[in-house]
This record gives C-alpha cells, sequence and structure tokens, in this order.
C-alpha cells in the first residue's frame, strides 16, 4: 500500500516551508522547527506602540495659565476704575457742580452745549446770536478749504491750499476754545472774571485772525 509522506513528521526529509527542501533540513540534522513570532498590537498611530505616553510640555500650560491670570487681574482693576469714576461723578452731581456731557452735535457729540437749561433767560439770545456767529466762522473756513482745493485742482497755487488746509483745521477748534467757550461760561456763571478772560481770548483771536488774513 502506497504512504503519503507526513510534512509534520519529525522523520520526515522534506519540509516544504523551507526554500532549501529536504536536502536543507538533513542538513541542519534531519529536524525542522518551526519558529512563530508573536502578533504586534497594532495601534492607531502606524503600528506604533499604543500604549505610549503623550508627552505635554508644562511650559505652554503655565504661560496659558498666566496669561489667564493678568487678563482676570486687568478686568478687575477695569472694574475698579470704572466704578471710581462713577462713585466721582455721583459725588460732584451731589455737591451741586455741573457735569459737562458731551451733546452737541446730536448725531456726534463732540462739545457740551446746553443754552436752554444752563443760560439765564435775560442772556439766552446774545448766547444765541454768539453761537450763530460761531458756526459762521466755521462754515466760512469749510467754505474756503473747499473753494482754495477746487482752485489747486485747475492748476492754482499749491501753498493756497496748504495754508487754507492749516487754516481751516487750526481755526474751529480754536475758534472755540479762545471765545465762545469763555463766552458761554461768562454767560453761565455771571462772572466778572470769566467775562474779563472772555474779552482777553477774543482779542487774541481776533489779532490772529487779522494778521494771517
Amino acid at each position: 500500500m502506497h504512504r503519503d509522506p507526513n510534512p509534520f513528521d519529525e522523520g520526515a526529509d522534506e519540509n516544504p516551508f523551507s526554500n532549501g527542501g529536504g536536502r536543507g533540513a538533513a542538513a541542519a540534522g534531519g529536524k525542522s522547527k518551526f519558529q512563530f513570532r508573536p502578533a504586534e498590537p497594532a495601534g492607531f498611530g502606524g503600528g506604533g506602540n499604543s500604549d505610549a505616553a503623550v508627552d505635554i510640555p508644562l511650559d505652554n500650560m503655565n504661560d496659558s495659565n498666566g496669561k489667564a491670570g493678568e487678563l482676570s487681574q486687568w478686568q478687575a482693576d477695569l472694574k475698579r476704575r470704572e466704578a471710581d469714576i462713577k462713585r466721582r461723578e455721583e459725588a460732584l452731581k451731589s455737591a451741586g457742580v455741573p457735569m459737562e456731557d458731551k451733546n452737541w452735535p446730536p448725531f456726534f457729540p463732540i462739545i457740551h452745549h446746553d443754552i436752554a437749561n444752563e443760560i439765564p433767560a435775560n442772556a439766552q439770545r446774545l448766547q444765541y446770536l454768539a453761537f450763530a456767529s460761531w458756526l459762521g466762522i466755521v462754515l466760512c473756513l469749510f467754505w474756503n478749504f473747499i473753494a482754495v482745493t477746487v482752485c489747486w485742482i485747475r492748476g492754482g497755487d499749491s501753498k493756497l491750499f496748504f495754508l487754507a488746509t492749516i487754516y481751516g483745521m487750526l481755526g474751529i477748534p480754536l475758534s472755540y476754545l479762545m471765545w465762545y467757550r469763555p463766552l458761554y461760561r461768562a454767560m453761565r456763571t455771571d462772572s466778572a472774571f470769566s467775562f474779563g478772560w472772555f474779552f482777553l481770548c477774543y482779542m487774541g483771536y481776533t489779532g490772529c485772525n487779522r494778521y494771517i488774513l
């Protein structure tokens, strides 16, 4: 009877799993040894060790904590300053000191102006005339800037354009600070010293205008 060879028999001459066949096994001593390599656990990082620890630098955490602490301290200081300002404003109001809130012009308040409520009734007409005169100066300076700009575009002298620009940028705020605002305070307080300060500033302003023009 024909008997098939058992490839797993220790006395077999051929080893089907070896490259050299039976000769290689015979040369190794007639016995074949099978070695199995344990499988490595597959990790999510492309075959690396799944139990590897992730190192997080502590310096970055300390920096972030320090910045958060500085921000919270800055917010606390800002709230404390706001509370101090509100407390001072309330103290001034309770003492009868008038608070000058910016309310004019209505679309973009930049100055405080309230003739109807702060100026006595017998002086309101004069104050309105002074206010109209100041607005006339503002319109004249603005129109002068536009006219000189048009002339400069058509080939005029560039020096006039720069002079009109400087005069418009300085003339409007100086006219308010030098004579209209002192007059407004003089009318509101009815003080002889305030009126004297107004006349002094008004003469200085008009003298500067005459020198420039």
